[in-house]
């Protein structure tokens, strides 16, 4: 073996909404594991009529998911991982993707549970998230990552308890239905600090805190979990990936901005970052 060559790098498979502007959805997931040497591969799971502006339409994909995914299948070997976030699939259908993971038994594991894109028509509900959660997290190995909105509303909560919920009441019912953790994100929370909580079923520990950034981001919670899932295989333990990835996403936070002037703010490729830095 030539000892010059580099070694393949790990292979993170995205399973997603496609967002044809980038500034979400699986082109953004692609986009942050390249940019950490990862190998990415894309499944649409829903397609979206969608800009900066806001998404005004969301459909199924026009191809089976499940086909896709087991069509990649030998080169789903070594250390990779899967990241699951928006989802238009029936339920027979999202079944038969959760059977094909179940067989294909990713080493790490992330979903991502989105309600509906941050502007424009929404999606799901907190009984659409419960019956996906069912098939899913059952198989084990899954991390969660919602936003406080989206917890609330798993857990039958009125939207008013987005805020003040506490989060063992945010958390319990992902673990209950199988999840092995809860990166439960702060940024919906009350106060001028936002702070992530990690929840197992040994307790909860705060991360990091920082002070609120102004203004808002597309994307911000597609980028988190991707760099997470990047991290993760590139070694980095599962609290420390959480805690890397909020630092990450908040050194870019200023140097966003809105292709052709148009939407909110997206966040630059990191390739280009550095050619400004």
């Amino acid at each position: 073996m030539d000892a010059t060559r580099p070694s393949a790098p790990p292979l993170a498979l995205c399973l997603g909404g496609m967002d044809p502007s980038g500034g979400a959805g699986i082109l953004r997931d692609v986009l942050a594991l390249g940019e950490l040497g990862c190998q990415p591969m894309a499944v649409s799971l829903a397609e979206t009529l969608q800009n900066g502006l806001a998404c005004a339409r969301i459909e199924p994909p026009g191809m089976d998911p499940s086909q896709r995914v087991e069509n990649l299948a030998p080169h789903l070997a070594g250390r990779w991982g899967v990241k699951l976030s928006l989802c238009e699939l029936e339920e027979q259908a999202f079944r038969r993707l959760c059977a094909t993971l179940r067989h294909l038994a990713p080493p790490i594991r992330i979903w991502d549970p989105i309600l509906a894109p941050s502007a424009g028509v929404g999606l799901h509900d907190g009984g659409d998230l419960r019956r996906m959660a069912a098939d899913l997290l059952p198989m084990g190995g899954w991390v969660v990552s919602p936003n406080r909105g989206e917890a609330a509303a798993f857990a039958g909560m009125p939207p008013e308890a987005i805020r003040s919920a506490p989060v063992e009441a945010l958390a319990s019912p992902w673990l209950a239905t199988g999840a092995v953790a809860v990166w439960l994100k702060g940024g919906h929370a009350a106060g001028d600090q936002v702070q992530d909580v990690w929840v197992t079923r040994e307790g909860s520990q705060p991360l990091e805190a920082a002070p609120r950034l102004p203004g808002e981001r597309r994307g911000t919670g597609c980028l988190l979990s991707a760099t997470w899932l990047g991290l993760r295989l590139r070694g980095l333990g599962e609290v420390e990936a959480a805690v890397e990835s909020a630092r990450r996403l908040r050194g870019r936070w200023s140097l966003a901005f809105s292709p052709g002037g148009a939407g909110r703010p997206l966040f630059m490729p990191l390739p280009a970052l550095q050619e400004l830095s």
